[in-house]
Order: structure tokens, then sequence, then C-alpha cells
């Protein structure tokens, strides 16, 4: 069975391990952001920055600059998780996870300035490695382009000599494989995983958008207990009810996607099996950042994401999801 790492160039490794490392990396620096986001020092640094400019031009307060900062931080972590999950398929010569992972890249880098910039921009730089040369040819499955060389004098019979490219064979294509067509258990159970996870979820978004409905006031109570502030921010309760029901909403068709996208994992599509771990990768960070701040119920769907992504990534997946179309 053909390795598909064989060949791989140096650059696409160290390419891989920095969007790995660096992701792990920018995870944690989101956590240290956030856990000193309300301190005195914190408030301070936005105060003086939004004192004069450019921050004075934003027309932004101290806790309007603080959500900013936490929406950012969070985008990062999100974005971050799913950067790492797609270093590990760069190394095994997935296409595209090169362009989900380039696509990553840009809001990794511009939320990332929160962070201080530093790791996130060599997450990005990482991902550009991964379109230049010889990494692309490895790719692409093809030999990278060679330096013209010196053509050289003619022998004495007139005869030129053969070219050393000439008697080189051509790089063969991307690594063939085997065609198995007995699916991997640990395909099925990433599967199930995925569907109970987010059965579970819709279940308990049904359940919050019906008491909404039936007792908005115990939702208002508890919104305007935790940030008393929000009526001096201009923030109104019609704007609460209302940002309630679309986060309900997008977290109901995100649960849709996942669960119709396991669908396409089952039958064997390399694309799903892509979206489906960077979908789980973004969960595991949203889940593990709600945990921090006090949601501990956000344990169990964290625990089903991080399965679904170690039974994705098992070796006998990969080769599987990798395995030529069946020639007819």
């Amino acid at each position: 069975m053909s390795d598909p790492n064989a060949g791989r160039p140096r650059q696409v490794t160290l390419a891989g391990w920095m969007l790995m490392a660096g992701s792990a990396l920018a995870v944690l620096l989101v956590a240290d952001r956030l856990s000193a986001l309300h301190s005195l020092e914190s408030r301070q640094a936005v105060e003086q920055f939004l004192s004069r400019e450019p921050g004075s031009g934003l027309g932004l307060d101290v806790d309007g600059a603080l959500s900013l900062i936490r929406t950012a931080a969070m985008v990062t972590a999100g974005c971050a998780t799913a950067a790492g999950i797609l270093g590990y398929q760069v190394l095994r010569r997935s296409r595209s996870a090169r362009l989900a992972v380039t696509v990553l890249a840009v809001p990794i880098f511009l939320a990332g300035m929160v962070t201080g910039g530093f790791v996130t921009s060599v997450i990005a730089a990482s991902a550009a490695i991964l379109w230049l040369q010889p990494a692309r040819a490895w790719f692409d499955g093809t030999t990278p382009p060679e330096r013209p060389a010196a053509v050289a004098a003619p022998t004495p019979g007139g005869a030129s000599p053969a070219s050393p490219a000439a008697s080189v064979p051509a790089a063969p294509g991307a690594a063939a494989y085997p065609r198995d067509e007995r699916r991997p258990g640990a395909v099925l159970w990433a599967c199930v995983l995925t569907w109970v996870a987010t059965g579970v979820t819709l279940f308990g978004l049904a359940g919050s958008g019906v008491v909404l409905a039936v007792r908005t006031d115990v939702m208002l109570d508890e919104a305007h207990r935790q940030s008393p502030d929000l009526a001096a921010q201009g923030v109104t309760d019609q704007m609460l009810v209302v940002a309630t029901y679309l986060l309900i909403g997008g977290i109901g068709l995100w649960c849709l996607a996942a669960a119709g996208i396991a669908l396409f994992v089952l039958r064997g599509a390399a694309w799903a099996r892509i979206v489906l771990l960077v979908s789980a990768a973004a969960a595991s960070a949203a889940c593990l950042v709600g945990a921090a701040v006090g949601a501990v119920v956000l344990l169990l769907p964290l625990g089903a994401s991080v399965a679904t992504i170690a039974l994705l990534l098992r070796s006998e997946v990969g080769l599987w999801f990798n395995r030529p179309p069946l020639r007819r």
C-alpha cells in the first residue's frame, strides 16, 4: 500500500506542524485573554486606546470595545481549533484541507490581533507556504518544475548527449490506494455521535424556544441581572428577544447541516469528512469557551465533538476516504 506521505517536501512538514502548534498556542492565548478581559488593567488599556486616535474615532465605549474583543477572541479560538485539525490533514496530502485552512487563515489573522498578532501571523504564513513550490506540486501529484539546465556541447559523432531528465521516469501522480469497500467502524460511530449530539442539541434548542415564548420575562430578568447596564448601552428588551431567537435558529441550522453532512460521510465523500471535522472542531471550541464561563452542560457535546474528531482522524478512516473511485 502506497504511503500518502511519500515524497512530502520538508516545507509541507514544517507548515503542517506550525499550523498545529500555532493553533494550539492561539487557543491558549485566547483563553488567557478572556480570563483577564474584565480586569482593571484591561479596562484601563481600553480606555487609554479609546481616548486618542485612532480609537477615539471608532464611536465605541469601554463595554462595547470589550464585547468586540471578546467576539474576536472567540472567532480566533474557533478558527484556530479548526486550523489545527486541518493541519494534520494537510500532512496527509489533503487538497481540500489545504484550501480550507487557507480560508480560515484570513479571520485568524484579522481577529487574532486581540492576542497580539504574532502567533496568528505565523498560522497565516504557514497556510501561504502550502501554495508555493514544491508543496504545490506535491499536492497536485506532479513533478515540480526544474531550473533550465545548460545545453551540453555536441559529441564528436554529431549526436547530442542524452539529457539526464530524459532517462528519469515521470513522477507518478497522487499516491494510489487499493480500493477497499469495507467501511471502517469508526466512520459509523462518528456519524452516530454526530446525530446523537445534534439531536439532543436540537431538542434543547426547541425547549429553550418554547420557554422563551412562554416565559419571556424570566429570560429578560436573568439578562438584566447579569448585565445591569444593558439599558444604558441602548439594548432594548425587544432586541434581546430577537437576538436570542436568531441565536437559537442559527445553532439549529448548524445542527441540521452537521447531521446532513454526516450522511455524506457515511457514503464515503472525502469533502464531507473535512467539513465535519471543521464543524466538530468549531463546536469543540465553542463548548470549551462556554464551559469555561460556567455552562457545565456543554461538556457533553464537547466530549462528543472531540470523540468525533478522534474517530475521523484514524489512519484506516483516512485510507478509506482516499481510495480511488471504482472503475466500471
